[in-house]
């Protein structure tokens, strides 16, 4: 991450260099505001996931305006809180294009959520990030996907936790809606490619609490690893349980979700440590930029705020990604400020370098492997530049520009 001073004088650059801002001697308080808006769950079943988002957000849009704005013209942050209800998403998407007439939307954590706003910003021409990490397909001009999806994440960790722990029978649990569903299948195609296989597939709406007659499944199933797909608070439960019932120590666990919603914290060291995930984000990542990131995080939220997760920190790149795009195009209007992130744009913060691909609007970007003990993240692995594969494979906006959908990405297993 850019100092302070390096980010003024990058989009100062960047502005001058379209000619909308001859020099940066004025204040930017000034000038005619530029509306944003952030929808994401304060409250509700998936606020756990949401509020480090609204942090970094909020983070981002401050820097960003200490360092004289975008275009000379402060951003105007709103915040809207959805409450976990999915109607409320389409209503706030329609506020924030029609009445608070935002520039860019960063929001959504669900795919269901994602999906309910983003007709809504389509429709009325208002320029939306996506920045959980998500189950991947999603093929649309009007909108960016920086968080990670399976095939970036999957491909290098399924036989690396088979390598670790020196198994290959597999037993995968799984929340029960797309993403979950389809992460299944990939972590199935993974370990059959790397010579293992996947005994046994248990999926779960998001509401179950109860996991005792999965846990005796899993006993009498005897896999060597158990790998974790559960979304949200009710899906924490497992994790005790399974400590409770003696599992923890005689089957590893894999997780491409813990974490994500600082389930580390919920959770006791004795019923989380040595469960292993891949993110495009953790706190231990070992950088300067990384470092100074934290520090500025915790200094503004104090020490006891949420953890940084993938989706937070992505949501730092994303309005970063969105101000340098807009002093690139010279202006805030959607198409030109797409049209500049489509040219290979790249930001590089304490993720590391995340660079859009402008074929399917996701990110090329580094993975990390890390291990769950004592409530931090050890990174035991990084892959660099990982770009995203699943997608690519049903999503060319340069040849397709006006595709508009989701795809479910065919995963031959």
């Amino acid at each position: 991450m850019q100092s302070d001073r390096r980010r003024l004088l990058q989009y100062a650059a960047a502005t001058a260099a379209a000619g909308a801002l001859p020099s940066w001697s004025g204040s930017a308080r000034s000038a005619e505001p530029i509306a944003v808006a952030g929808i994401h769950d304060a409250s509700g079943g998936i606020d756990i996931y949401g509020r480090p988002m609204i942090n970094c957000l909020t983070l981002a849009v401050e820097e960003i305006n200490a360092a004289g704005g975008v275009l000379g013209r402060p951003l105007k942050l709103t915040h809207y809180d959805p409450q976990s209800n999915m109607q409320l998403y389409t209503q706030y998407a329609t506020d924030a294009a029609t009445k608070l007439k935002a520039s860019v939307v960063f929001g959504g954590i669900l795919s269901a959520s994602r999906e309910a706003m983003r007709p809504v910003l389509r429709r009325f021409q208002t320029l939306y990030f996506y920045s959980e990490l998500y189950e991947g397909g999603v093929c649309d001009r009007n909108i960016f996907c920086p968080g990670s999806t399976p095939g970036q994440t999957l491909q290098k960790f399924t036989p690396f936790v088979m390598k670790r722990f020196n198994g290959k029978k597999i037993y995968t649990l799984a929340a029960d809606y797309n993403y979950g569903q389809i992460t299944a299948k990939w972590i199935k195609r993974y370990a059959q490619e790397h010579g293992g296989d996947v005994v046994a597939t248990d999926f779960f709406p998001l509401d179950v609490s109860d996991f005792g007659a999965t846990i005796r499944k899993i006993q009498a199933a005897s896999p060597d690893i158990v790998m974790s797909v559960l979304v949200g608070g009710a899906h924490n439960a497992f994790y005790r349980q399974w400590a409770a019932a003696g599992m923890k120590p005689k089957i590893p666990m894999a997780s491409t979700t813990f974490g994500i919603g600082n389930e580390q914290v919920l959770t006791s060291p004795e019923e989380h440590n040595g469960i292993v995930v891949p993110y495009a984000y953790f706190e231990g990542i070992e950088s300067a930029a990384n470092d100074s990131f934290r520090k500025k995080y915790y200094q503004r939220f104090g020490n006891n705020a949420d953890g940084i997760t993938e989706g937070a920190a992505m949501t730092y790149h994303s309005v970063h990604l969105w101000a340098l795009a807009a002093a690139k195009a010279g202006t805030v209007d959607r198409m030109k400020v797409i049209q500049a992130l489509e040219s290979g744009l790249s930001y590089t913060g304490p993720a590391g370098t995340t660079t859009i691909d402008p074929a399917t609007h996701h990110n090329v970007l580094d993975v990390y492997i890390a291990e769950v003990r004592d409530r931090r993240y050890d990174v035991l692995q990084s892959f660099a530049q990982q770009p995203p594969i699943d997608t690519s494979a049903v999503c060319n906006l340069v040849k397709n520009p006006s595709d508009n959908k989701q795809y479910v990405i065919d995963v031959k297993v």
